[in-house]
């Protein structure tokens, strides 16, 4: 009985000392990109046709097919992109510095 009681005792400490220990983490701050109105060139607003969008900023450098139901398509512009559902914007997302055209 007093070897068992020494063994929980023993234990007991143990575990104590272990949640005493100091932990320590590091902070990674990752900054994203700023699309403020640093930028002059309008883009697309919610609720534009497809046809308006065409008229008002010319046409895309790249269409990409409608994918998913709905059917969500992407046109690419220079600086930015243009995501549409049906035939309605329902986005527009400027491209990261750097970088002309987003990966496909």
């Amino acid at each position: 009985m007093k070897k068992m009681t020494s063994t929980l005792v023993a234990t007991t400490l143990a575990l104590g000392v272990s949640f005493m220990t100091p932990v320590q983490a590091e902070t990674l701050v990752i900054p994203l990109g700023q699309q403020t109105a640093e930028r002059s060139d309008p883009m697309p607003h919610r609720g534009l046709t497809k046809s308006a969008v065409t008229q008002r900023y010319g046409e895309p450098m790249t269409r990409h097919p409608a994918v998913g139901q709905p059917p969500i398509t992407r046109w690419d512009y220079a600086s930015y992109s243009v995501y549409f559902e049906y035939d309605r914007v329902i986005d527009s997302v400027r491209h990261r510095q750097g970088r002309s055209t987003p990966a496909p």
